[in-house]
């Protein structure tokens, strides 16, 4: 788990280079075994899902959540960086056991890989300022609200049908639309806000308001096998039962992620 840097993004460039020439069977549970390790595929640009930490290792939610699955197997675990164009075609390339990186479960993407149940959930909602009281879609469509949203997300064309008389001002990232709310050139925002407490650390003086908003739709992340993979699958499947139950995916979610899941993952023996 702890690989340095450079390390990681050169095995990255080779293995997309690779799976574009020639493919490698998936591996079954057994052949894992065989092997000694788990390779995963993690992402992290995507903080606090996974970060480099200050000693430039990977770290984060999913390499805790990744450690913890090679150690139920009994197996070193290895990770493997990845970006958003690359992670599924390194899965069903082979190359990776399974890949991370906040893989949203989709029928257009379970096309290609397979999925176990979810390990969390994704939610959108409203970020804003105690002091606004900005909590409902309702109160976000007013001529007296300001959106800070950022150019070319998902979000945009919601806001547009759902928020028509909400003034937005189109910021190019995620630091500057904080930073406008912040400085209360904006009253709030309407995006994801899984990750949102962890990018508001540096505005530590102020109160925030966020708040989760069901309407628009939860939808749920799992760990993303090579098709037809079924061996690996269901025994993650049962890992990862196990690891809601007692609660350690929980718990790492709070560490991270400075605070409960919005949306709480519905677990059970029988998938």
């Amino acid at each position: 788990m702890t690989t340095d840097r450079r390390t990681l993004f050169a095995a990255g460039s080779a293995a997309a280079t690779l799976f574009g020439i020639s493919s490698a069977e998936a591996r079954p549970v057994e052949e894992v075994l065989r092997g000694q390790e788990l390779r995963v595929g993690v992402n992290p640009t995507l903080p606090p899902r996974a970060l480099f930490n200050d000693r430039n290792v990977i770290d984060g939610f999913e390499p805790e959540i990744a450690a913890a699955i090679a150690q139920k197997l009994g197996v070193r675990l290895v990770l493997q960086p990845v970006g958003s164009p690359e992670r599924i075609p390194m899965v069903a390339a082979g190359r990776i056991d399974f890949v991370m990186g906040a893989m949203s479960r989709t029928s257009e993407r379970a096309k290609v890989i397979d999925y176990t149940v979810p390990v969390h959930s994704e939610n959108y909602g409203i970020i804003s300022v105690e002091s606004k009281n900005l909590t409902t879609i309702a109160a976000l469509d007013s001529e007296q609200v300001t959106l800070a949203q950022v150019r070319g997300t998902t979000a945009l064309p919601f806001i547009a049908r759902r928020m028509p008389k909400a003034r937005v001002l189109l910021l190019d990232n995620y630091p500057d639309r904080n930073r406008a709310i912040a400085q209360g050139r904006a009253d709030a925002s309407f995006d994801g806000v899984d990750a949102v407490r962890f990018s508001l650390r540096p505005f530590a003086s102020t109160r925030w308001q966020v708040t989760a908003v069901p309407e628009y739709g939860v939808t749920y992340s799992g760990l993303g096998v090579a098709k037809n993979n079924h061996s690996l699958r269901l025994w993650l499947n049962i890992a990862l039962y196990e690891l809601h139950e007692d609660g350690f995916i929980e718990r790492a979610w709070e560490k991270w992620f400075d605070g409960p899941m919005f949306t709480k993952v519905p677990h059970s023996p029988f998938f």
